[in-house]
């Protein structure tokens, strides 16, 4: 599957990581924020094509309101002991967890890989609350390759969207403190013509 993205002149022939000291750090309230980094790797449409590839993805379904569905996108998640599909991925969880770890306390050890194939994969609204993050603060790191899609936050049980990243072309938002029991998160479907998406979930041990 080729990913048909056309990528910048001054695109990266390799995927490389930047630095870490441009991120901006926005304040949700309750005790939540969202850091961005827009461009961190630089290169992602290389990493896009790769991973596309060199990932064994899976449909998934699940039980809603009494109906089994089809999960609108394709995922596949490594947990602690699993090789990483890509060097540059494993670099990417190593980094994060080098420069967050004094906050968060603990390192990044698990990734999960979502593929929006075009504009009708979504992720409803929702939080990530199963395991320890139901009751604590944590970190969840996102690494954003291909055609830009929306992270919509709002409070958590509805209302207005309270914040928007528009995530791609190697952006990285990490979601901390009270997000995930606090503000709720999505990325809607959208009819305008995108082309592929890869979502890359940095999560410490005992948070899905």
């Amino acid at each position: 599957m080729s990913a048909l993205l056309q990528t910048s002149l001054w695109d990266a022939d390799e995927p490389l990581l930047g630095n870490l000291t441009g991120i901006r750090r926005t304040d949700l309230g309750r005790g939540a924020w969202v850091d961005h980094r827009p461009g961190w790797l630089d290169g992602a449409a290389v990493l896009l094509d790769r991973l596309i590839e060199a990932v064994p993805w899976q449909e998934q379904e699940r039980e809603m309101y009494g109906t089994v569905v089809t999960v609108p996108r394709l995922v596949r998640f490594y947990g602690r002991s699993d090789p990483l599909p890509d060097p540059v991925v494993e670099q990417a969880r190593e980094t994060l967890s080098e420069h967050y770890e004094a906050e968060l306390g603990e390192r990044f050890v698990t990734s999960g890989f979502c593929l929006y194939r075009d504009g009708a994969d979504s992720v409803a609204w929702h939080g990530d609350r199963i395991g320890r993050s139901r009751t604590d603060d944590t970190m969840i790191a996102i690494l954003s390759l291909g055609s830009p899609r929306t992270l919509a936050l709002r409070q958590r049980g509805g209302g207005p969207t309270v914040a928007r990243f528009d995530l791609g072309h190697g952006d990285l938002a990490v979601m901390g403190g009270s997000c995930q029991r606090t503000f709720e998160h999505a990325v809607p479907k959208t009819r305008s013509p995108v082309g592929p998406r890869i979502s890359i979930q940095f999560r410490v041990a005992g948070v899905l």
